[in-house]
């Protein structure tokens, strides 16, 4: 045992039980490590492998002081975090010897001589805005694939490219990266969150589905930047100059790919404008705000994106559209009773059989949705629509699912038998388990899966569905939302156990402790110490003894001085220390 590691126990043993938290999470500590007693902790810290793990997340200027350090210069004001972190020691000593091996070899990089990004010009901030734009919209469309079903998450929380196909064949960009890009910024926003493997829409991302396009650009950039590493945070609240981002963990191999990412990131928003090369080199005139730590305010980004409308034109032919973007809380309602066909500044939606159904099922009524679509559009509703919206109104309700009170399983029943043999052997159905029954009242199918499962899946195969009470009469569906994940443990909870465990140790005799770690050391290495010892009369004495064991209360060496093995009880050791051995 070193006085290094010595040292650093005492001091971690003297830190409150959430600093000494926040140190064990900071240097990745599994809760479940079988160490002892804060003398265990020292050395684990100190050891080469976990010294490695913290090198990498080192800001650059804590690289800087640490190097610093290890050649014995002041480390500033890094060396209070630093020392909290046990990579100096609390005496203010030299530095352990194991961490300047952990900084020998390791350079620190220059950061670029260019740290601020110039304002855009006109043409640049446009592009910038038109990417913002897209951004949201397709964000948008990504969370409405999620609230229909959540998306497969990889043992890695990365979507799969199964998943991502999904989401190309509705419509989003085929680009992987992009998408992962993406969905990281639903991720931040808090619009998505990962629930057992999926990622599923949030309550927050429903709201922000009907917020208008400026406000969701606002929330987007809010979510992003309280979601950036602390190195690239200023005390203000908003992000160091975009170019000096990839040099902020030097240490850190891998950093360099998320620094990448993030960057593209504030691309998508907008946040930074690419020259004509295509490479980020300006700052839009809305980034200052966001990056200073000031709200987010897209204003002057609104300058250069079509306004939006909140009128549409209805033809014919059964299509929709719309002359600019239309309002997010419209185009969802639209998008819940007509497939929407093309999306830009103008979108078309068009009215089928099954996307009234699917609306009816969803708890439209015929009134309802006349009532909506004459308030919205410029041209009335045609005759066609209103005929179509007619036939489709008189098949809903069909297929009528329910729950049986006695036995609690799920029955679909239907006045068309035919129908319901369809559904009997639709193959997208198997996993429902449909079983056909016989009984006083006719035919129908039972299952023991849920009433709302059964629902949405025969919707979602696009058959007249519509859930009923136990007196027959409809309800409205909802699709619900997955249960928001319980909060994390605190780093305190987390660590709770082996604080106490290393607290009760500490209780006990440290000297007694040190000592005996001490002795059972040199027993190993067969170490030279130096041992000074209580005589009987009171007085001291040192003695030079080769360690050849320890145990049992007693040490055993062999007496440099006198060639003789002696054995000392420990409780006579007033002191040690190591000296070299002059016989090597």
């Amino acid at each position: 045992m070193s006085t290094h590691a010595r040292l650093l126990a005492e001091a971690l043993s003297a830190r409150a039980d959430d600093d000494l938290a926040a140190v064990f999470a900071t240097r990745d500590v599994r809760p479940d490590v079988t160490w002892n007693d804060f003398f265990d902790a020292a050395e684990a810290l100190l050891d080469p492998a976990s010294l490695a793990r913290i090198m990498g997340r080192l800001t650059r200027a804590d690289a800087i002081a640490l190097a610093q350090a290890a050649t014995g210069a002041d480390p500033g004001a890094a060396g209070e975090s630093l020392r909290a972190l046990g990579l100096l020691s609390p005496a203010g000593g030299a530095m352990p010897p194991s961490v300047v091996a952990a900084v020998a070899g390791r350079s620190i990089p220059d950061p670029p001589a260019l740290d601020e990004l110039a304002p855009a010009v006109a043409s640049a901030e446009a592009r910038a805005a038109e990417l913002a734009f897209t951004t949201v919209a397709t964000l948008a469309d990504a969370l409405l694939i999620a609230e229909e079903a959540p998306l497969a998450l990889l043992a890695g929380g990365t979507v799969g490219l199964s998943e991502k196909r999904r989401l190309g064949e509705r419509g989003l960009p085929e680009d992987a990266a992009l998408l992962d890009d993406l969905l990281a910024l639903g991720v931040d926003a808090g619009l998505l969150r990962p629930v057992e493997r999926t990622l599923a829409l949030s309550d927050a991302g429903v709201t922000w589905l009907r917020l208008p396009g400026p406000r969701r650009w606002e929330g987007l950039v809010a979510g992003f930047r309280a979601a950036l590493p602390p190195a690239l945070r200023t005390a203000e609240g908003g992000w160091i100059p975009l170019p000096a981002w990839r040099c902020e963990y030097p240490w850190d191999p891998a950093w360099p790919a998320v620094a990448d990412a993030l960057t593209r990131q504030a691309r998508l928003l907008g946040l930074v404008a690419d020259d004509d090369a295509g490479a980020p080199a300006a700052e839009p005139s809305w980034a200052p705000a966001p990056r200073q730590g000031a709200d987010p305010d897209a204003s002057g980004l609104a300058a250069y994106v079509p306004g939006e409308v909140d009128r549409i034109f209805l033809q014919n032919d059964l299509t929709a559209i719309a002359p600019g973007p239309l309002l997010p809380a419209l185009d969802l309602r639209l998008r819940g009773m007509a497939t929407r066909e093309s999306a830009s500044q103008a979108s078309s939606y068009r009215f089928t059989a099954d996307s009234l159904t699917a609306a009816l099922s969803a708890g439209e009524t015929e009134d309802g949705l006349l009532a909506f679509l004459e308030s919205v559009s410029l041209t009335g509703v045609p005759q066609p629509l209103r005929y179509q919206l007619a036939q489709s109104a008189g098949r809903h309700g069909q297929v009528r699912v329910s729950t049986d009170p006695g036995s609690g399983r799920t029955q679909v029943r239907s006045a068309d038998p035919t129908l319901l043999r369809a559904i009997g052997v639709d193959q997208a159905l198997r996993p429902l388990g449909l079983v056909p029954e016989d009984t006083v009242d006719g035919s129908l199918l039972s299952t023991r899966v849920n009433r709302d499962t059964v629902f949405w899946a025969l919707s979602d195969e696009h058959y007249p569905a519509a859930l009923v009470d136990g007196t027959g009469a409809f309800e409205r569906p909802m699709r619900t939302l997955a249960e928001a994940p319980p909060a994390p443990p605190s780093d305190q909870d987390r660590y709770g156990a082996l604080i106490a465990r290393l607290r009760a140790a500490r209780e006990t005799d440290a000297d007694a402790a040190w000592l005996d770690r001490e002795l059972e050391h040199a027993a190993k290495q067969r170490a030279v110490l130096a041992v000074e010892v209580a005589m009987p009369d009171g007085s001291a004495r040192e003695l030079v003894l080769e360690v050849t064991g320890f145990g049992g209360g007693r040490l055993r060496g062999r007496d440099r001085a006198s060639d003789v093995e002696r054995t000392l009880p420990i409780r006579s050791i007033l002191s040690t220390r190591a000296i070299e051995d002059p016989e090597s």
